[in-house]
């Protein structure tokens, strides 16, 4: 449907009104439920950061820690292949337009959705358990670690139908405007699992480990564990929808109702489904280069440390966008999808982009701090150098996400699977000719890299369909506020790096100066930034400022 051309003034000034004359939150009710998303993500993130940290130093970056971080993989994996695509992307807006045919009606197809998604989460996950010796075979090649990832396979995936739960209760809640509460879900899940790690430490067992060496209670602890978090986390989200006011009702009957919203989502269902296939092609191939060079773990903490700031700035304006869009594309006020789309990619880039130069400039200082002494000096060099070369990928991932968001809410899942593929050959033909030419350590940071690549591919093909498809997309506005963005981040590399550089020739005792030079780094370059932002004229920041204030 042709979207008609609106100035940008215009399509900014637009205030989007919701279901039943409800009125929607403007750009500071957005920020602020980002605000408390982003409180909840930071101290997910710094919880998951110690619990990183705990795995790495019992686990290490050999084969025991391969073995688990690769067996931990396998749920998300599979999950994504077979649920996450469709329960993820579809479920909010599905929800969204039927709360637009009253109560009533919302709550019995809620009710519905929720137990078609319980019942099928339930049959994957028996199915890939049973499965377990076959899909690890198909990543692992030695034998001793490929018996420790089997045991441990058979006990982390079932974790799958966890996942799924919470993820279609996570859904309802967002349909209801409930943010917070979810979001310290991972939480939870943290420190089951650092508490799993504890009592890990404590069992009986040999000075060394391998996938030889380790003890049947040291197997069963750190699986179950790991999967009691999980248990922990859906356990959460599902209180939380109770004290929403939302009663989960098992008395409606699974067949042949449950089958109404399955057959309503159908025709949306067969690309979904592509879309998983596809991004899981590139996860099988990115596992198998990492068992076959021995860097599984050193990936799995990389890419941990990139989902940082990701999680704490970026996952909290996407969760709260994606309702507001689901609405306007529901109701057919197509400006006001714009105007959200305009707004969020300004919001993430103001976010992300110093973010970036933070993480090329401090990440390998930050890996040699945190990782030195759990892990060996070379694996927590390789995790450092791997953050810091694929930094550039972090906004261009959020901002795909962002996009990929407002094709869902109009149902349309053919375009994102187009923009996966484009993704998906871009990572896999870099690994294919990275793993042919380059040594293995060079191998194991373009891991990461070739994920960042393929957000920068994604993100320009999306852009360009969404600019074919909907006409103008308010991008000068974020076109202007990344350029002064891109300022205030140079000034303020430039600062950071003057003051990492000075800080490293004055300190000579060097068990402290990678610390000290971090926080000089951190604080000049950060100190810099707002100078400079202040100095430049930033709205976003203004903005955020002032709502802060308020608060």
């Amino acid at each position: 449907m042709p979207i008609r051309r609106l100035p940008r003034a215009t399509v900014d000034a637009v205030k989007l009104k919701g279901i039943g004359g409800e009125g929607r939150t403007d750009a500071a009710g957005l920020a602020r439920a980002g605000g408390h998303m982003a409180l909840a993500g930071v101290v997910s993130r710094v919880s998951g950061f110690a619990r990183t940290i705990v795995v790495a130093a019992v686990l290490g970056t050999a084969a025991v820690g391969d073995a688990y971080n690769g067996a931990n993989n396998l749920p998300n994996m599979f999950y994504e292949l077979l649920l996450g695509g469709v329960l993820a992307s579809a479920v909010v807006p599905f929800l969204t337009r039927a709360r637009r045919q009253g109560r009533k009606r919302s709550r019995e197809f809620t009710q519905r959705v929720m137990v078609a998604a319980v019942l099928g989460s339930a049959v994957v996950t028996a199915l890939t358990v049973a499965c377990a010796p076959l899909i690890v075979r198909v990543f692992v090649t030695d034998p001793e670690q490929r018996h420790l990832a089997t045991w441990l396979a058979y006990l982390l995936l079932p974790q799958i139908f966890f996942y799924g739960v919470s993820v279609v209760v996570s859904a309802v809640l967002n349909v209801r405007d409930s943010f917070a509460t979810a979001a310290w879900a991972p939480v939870v899940n943290n420190v089951i699992v650092l508490a799993t790690f504890g009592l890990f430490a404590l069992l009986p067992g040999p000075v060394t480990l391998t996938p030889t060496s380790m003890t049947t209670a040291q197997v069963l602890t750190i699986g179950i564990g790991t999967t009691a978090g999980i248990v922990g986390q859906a356990a959460w989200i599902v209180v939380a929808l109770r004290r929403n006011g939302f009663a989960w009702s098992w008395r409606v009957r699974p067949l042949p109702y449950t089958w109404h919203p399955v057959r309503s989502g159908l025709p949306i269902m067969g690309w979904l489904l592509v879309y998983a296939m596809i991004s899981q092609i590139g996860v099988a191939v990115t596992m198998r280069v990492a068992f076959d060079h021995g860097g599984v773990s050193i990936h799995t903490y990389a890419e941990l440390l990139f989902q940082v700031p990701y999680g704490i700035l970026a996952a909290s304006v996407l969760t709260v966008l994606m309702p507001r869009i689901s609405r306007a594309a529901a109701i057919g006020d197509h400006a006001a999808v714009i105007t959200d789309l305009s707004r969020g990619a300004r919001y993430l880039s103001v976010a992300l982009i110093p973010v970036t130069m933070a993480m090329s400039l401090l990440g390998p200082g930050f890996a040699a701090v945190a990782f030195t002494g759990r892990v060996d000096a070379d694996a927590a060099g390789l995790i450092g150098t791997a953050v810091a070369c694929s930094a550039f990928g972090l906004a261009p991932f959020a901002l795909v996400m962002l996009q990929m968001r407002v094709f869902y809410a109009y149902n349309d899942t053919r375009t994102p699977t187009v923009i996966n593929i484009v993704m998906v050959v871009t990572k896999v033909a870099i690994l294919a000719l990275a793993a042919t030419v380059l040594t293995s350590d060079v191998v194991i940071v373009m891991l990461s890299v070739a994920s960042s690549l393929s957000y920068v591919a994604g993100a320009v093909t999306g852009h360009i369909l969404l600019r074919r498809r909907y006409g103008l997309l308010g991008f000068s506005a974020v076109a202007t506020t990344v350029h002064r963005v891109m300022w205030a981040t140079v000034l303020a590399g430039a600062g950071g790096l003057a003051a990492i550089v000075l800080t490293h020739r004055t300190i000579g005792a060097p068990t402290i100066e990678q610390l000290i030079t971090l926080t000089a780094g951190a604080t000049v370059g950060t100190a810099v930034f707002l100078l400079a932002a202040r100095v430049i004229g930033i709205p976003e920041i203004r903005a955020a400022r002032t709502m802060l204030a308020r608060s």
